[in-house]
């Protein structure tokens, strides 16, 4: 009688524990949530424009993207709108005749990826007559003055420096002299020069120097931020890569 009784309380005491839990008595583990991961990029942020750069860059000759925005700081501070009295219009402050000879239409020459892109292609076509210029650095010169003051003015200056016995396959101290020449009238005037005059040859220094300057910076602003990204990867398991 009394063994009999315990097991009907113990019964008792089971279904009331039961009836106050509900299903929580039976529902299965609530399962860990896993750790949420923390999407990083790997590029250090220069511009609103540099999805752009990077797509005109791996698309067209895969150079450094930082030096696409670096070239378009230098032109126009990332300032879509910009048009110079010259006529160059946008961030990459493009020729209309260039943006229609890559065809552009008139209505996107201030679009940043058309203009991104037609500036990408113009480089892309100078890397080309520059050629012969094996040293890549020395080439990209080169490259920067005839971007900024057309190809003809540089091959004049070539030209020059030549006949002068310079290297006119060098920038520094031999056709950049040349270039600086093309003011005066006894070498613009000279039947080699196919361009005549060079009034802003100053700009067209600078720009190489400054583009260079600038594109140096931002690589060392990649560089930094790529270590800080090695050093979270590191520490925290829950951090991953984003190509974006």
């Amino acid at each position: 009688m009394f063994k009999g009784s315990g097991y009907s309380i113990t019964l008792l005491l089971l279904f009331i524990i039961v009836a106050m839990s509900g299903d929580r008595v039976f529902a299965p583990p609530t399962p860990q949530a896993s750790p949420v991961k923390r999407q990083i990029s790997p590029y250090v942020e220069i511009s609103p424009f540099d999805h752009h750069f990077r797509a005109a860059s791996d698309s067209l000759f895969g150079w450094d993207w930082k030096l696409l925005a670096a070239i378009a700081f230098t032109e126009s501070r990332f300032d879509s709108t910009a048009q110079s009295e010259a006529g160059a219009r946008g961030v990459m402050q493009v020729m209309p005749r260039t943006l229609r000879g890559t065809g552009v239409p008139d209505s996107l020459f201030m679009n940043p990826r058309s203009n991104i892109m037609a500036a990408a292609t113009l480089l892309r076509e100078l890397n080309h007559v520059y050629r012969r210029i094996k040293a890549p650095d020395e080439r990209l010169s080169f490259i920067l003055a005839s971007y900024n003051a057309g190809a003809g003015h540089i091959n004049d200056a070539m030209r020059l420096a030549q006949k002068y016995g310079r290297n006119r396959y060098k920038w520094e101290h031999n056709v950049d002299t040349f270039l600086t020449l093309k003011s005066r009238p006894e070498y613009y005037t000279d039947s080699l020069c196919r361009n005549g005059e060079l009034k802003d040859w100053r700009q067209t220094i600078q720009f190489v120097k400054k583009v260079r300057r600038t594109w140096n910076r931002y690589r060392k602003m990649q560089d930094r931020y790529s270590d800080s990204i090695y050093t979270i990867l590191q520490s925290d398991s829950t951090a991953e890569l984003m190509r974006i």
